[in-house]
């Protein structure tokens, strides 16, 4: 058995183990706004419930173990002592990793992640839509457990009000876990379903991808694709040239002839194809063709 102190080792190297180790984790997908009213939403997977008479959960944005900088909702929970923790189902699960990028401070990653804004009904940050349980939450209290890179931060919320879509309730309103399919985090690009054990996604760009808001039109409103296939289209640093979509297109000339002239839904449908096996270049050509 190998042994370890986590003082010989470095902050990074132990940071992997801690995750891989301890998992699968709950995801608390936090909106937050700033003192501006700006809004911001990220995922984190330091979280859980600790209480429910008062209803407590909390969370923790570790600084960053590569510079040590904070994370936007941390600095937004000190100013406005305020959030709403959302549930993280299969559904959303593509989308909630696109909005775990480093956009720049005032990006809405609502509208990178193609996520829906909903006014809450007690606190100034939005819920997410398509989350099925939403908690909106006062911060009592954020305790710093260091000044380091990798150092958490609890943010100690109490819950004030929360809303459960009626799609996951039973006639007794109880919540049935098989159709709330939540999803959890465990080390690396891991992740793990409820009802099918683990998978992967492939980590955020650090180079930034382009978000559902940098979509065409007709791709970020399909009446096909799903907010996964979107969250996973929107992970890319650039769309394809011309001449790679040319190139596309004569490569696959022979089994799909009337490419050009698809309609939209048609190419839509190929394209989920193409993303049920991560290829999203071959999808984002075929979009574009």
């Amino acid at each position: 058995m190998a042994s370890f102190d986590p003082k010989d080792i470095s902050t990074g190297r132990l940071h992997g183990y801690l995750l891989s180790a301890v998992a699968p984790r709950p995801i608390a997908f936090a909106s937050t706004v700033d003192a501006e009213g700006n809004p911001n939403l990220s995922p984190y997977s330091f979280f859980n419930v600790f209480s429910s008479n008062p209803p407590i959960m909390i969370f923790s944005p570790a600084r960053r173990v590569r510079n040590n900088t904070t994370k936007h909702t941390l600095e937004n929970v000190e100013v406005t002592k305020e959030v709403v923790i959302n549930v993280v189902n299969y559904d959303i699960v593509h989308q909630m990793s696109l909005s775990s990028t480093e956009y720049a401070k005032g990006v809405n990653e609502f509208e990178k992640a193609g996520l829906t804004m909903l006014e809450s009904d007690i606190v100034k940050p939005f819920r997410v839509a398509e989350s099925p349980v939403q908690f909106e939450c006062k911060v009592n209290e954020i305790v710093h457990l260091g000044t380091e890179g990798g150092a958490g931060n609890l943010v100690i919320c109490e819950v004030v009000k929360f809303h459960i879509s009626d799609d996951v309730l039973n006639d007794d309103d109880v919540i049935i876990q098989e159709k709330l399919d939540l999803v959890s985090r465990a080390g690396g690009s891991y992740y793990n379903r409820a009802k099918k054990g683990f998978f992967e996604i492939p980590k955020p760009l650090s180079t930034l991808g382009i978000g559902v808001d940098a979509m065409p039109h007709e791709v970020k409103n399909s009446m096909v694709l799903t907010g996964n296939d979107l969250g996973m289209l929107g992970n890319v640093e650039a769309l394809p040239s011309e001449d790679q979509i040319n190139e596309f297109i004569n490569t696959v000339s022979e089994r799909y002839p009337n490419i050009t002239s698809m309609s939209h839904h048609e190419k839509h449908k190929i394209a989920r194809n193409y993303l049920s096996y991560g290829d999203v270049n071959s999808a984002w050509k075929l979009l574009l063709s």
